[in-house]
Order: C-alpha cells, then sequence, then structure tokens
C-alpha cells in the first residue's frame, strides 16, 4: 500500500469514528419511564382485603384470615406476646376465632399508599363483639395500624398488625 492510499485509508477511518462520536453525543439518553400512579387502584385493593378479613373472621376461616398475611409478617396487639411469622400470628389469629358469636366493626380512618407502590398504611379502629359466658355480648375496641406489602404477583398482604385496646 502506497504512502498515499495508507493516508486516504486513515482519513476514512477518522471520518467514520468522528461520525459515530458525533451520532452518539447527538442522541440524548433515554428518560427513564414514569411509573404508573396506581395508589387509587392499591387503596381499593387494600379496604377490600379489610373486608375480606373480617368476612373470614366472622366465618372463622383460618386459612382465608392467615392468607392475607405476608409470611414474615409481625402481629403486635395488647396483652400477648408479639408473633413474628405467619405460623405464630395463626396461633393468635385462631384464638380470636373462637371467641363465640364474634362479629366485627371496622372503622377505616385512611389508607395511605407510598408513590413507589410497594407499601401502605392502613388505619383505624375496629369493635370486636363476642359473647361471654353467660350469653351476654362483650365489645372491645381497638385502634389499629396495618402496614400492606405489595407482593411480586401484584397482590397486597399484611406485613404488620399491630393494635391497642381502647376500651
Amino acid at each position: 500500500m502506497s504512502y498515499g492510499n495508507f493516508r486516504l485509508m486513515l482519513a476514512a477511518v477518522a471520518a467514520v469514528f468522528v461520525a459515530a462520536g458525533c451520532m452518539q453525543n447527538s442522541q440524548k439518553p433515554a428518560e427513564p419511564a414514569a411509573m404508573a400512579d396506581t395508589r387509587a387502584a392499591d387503596e381499593a385493593a387494600i379496604r377490600a382485603g379489610d373486608a375480606d378479613f373480617v368476612k373470614a373472621a366472622e366465618a372463622k376461616d383460618l386459612e382465608k384470615c392467615m392468607s392475607l398475611y405476608a409470611d414474615d409478617a409481625v402481629f403486635l396487639a395488647s396483652g400477648i406476646p408479639a408473633a413474628v411469622g405467619k405460623d405464630n400470628i395463626r396461633k393468635d389469629i385462631q384464638g380470636l376465632l373462637a371467641a363465640p358469636g364474634l362479629q366485627f366493626t371496622v372503622n377505616i380512618a385512611s389508607v395511605t399508599v407510598a408513590r413507589s407502590g410497594d407499601l401502605a398504611m392502613d388505619q383505624g379502629t375496629v369493635s370486636q363483639t363476642s359473647t361471654d359466658k353467660k350469653g351476654q355480648p362483650v365489645t372491645s375496641t381497638s385502634r389499629y395500624v396495618l402496614v400492606w406489602k405489595k407482593m411480586p404477583d401484584g397482590s397486597w398482604k399484611i406485613a404488620a398488625d399491630t393494635s391497642t385496646n381502647q376500651k
């Protein structure tokens, strides 16, 4: 190859690199896609979960109640030791369901879903009525906070359940 041809080939290669660099610099980096705001739908799903728990508890359906808890959930309630994990929580829920004449009234004060869409907080009051040994109704009211976590399949599960007796 002659010196003239070598210079021509070198100039052509340099031109290709310069053109490629210009094209690369002229392209703006892709903007991340805006995350869809699903908070309204997520709130509705969590409110439905609250209603499902009440129906299942009143029907004494332990398995349905437990299906609403994450495997690693935490349960903190007045008067009983903390329970961590679904198997330990099951014992407490089973004790709750054993109450005769069990009825619940849940008043949801708020459901706040994180903008990230993976966590939510649900708080309010719950009144639990059952019958005592004499057949008389006994009602207790508690304030509660539930932390819900969105699972990989899109469902919501209770990650933390805490309550404190009011009266």
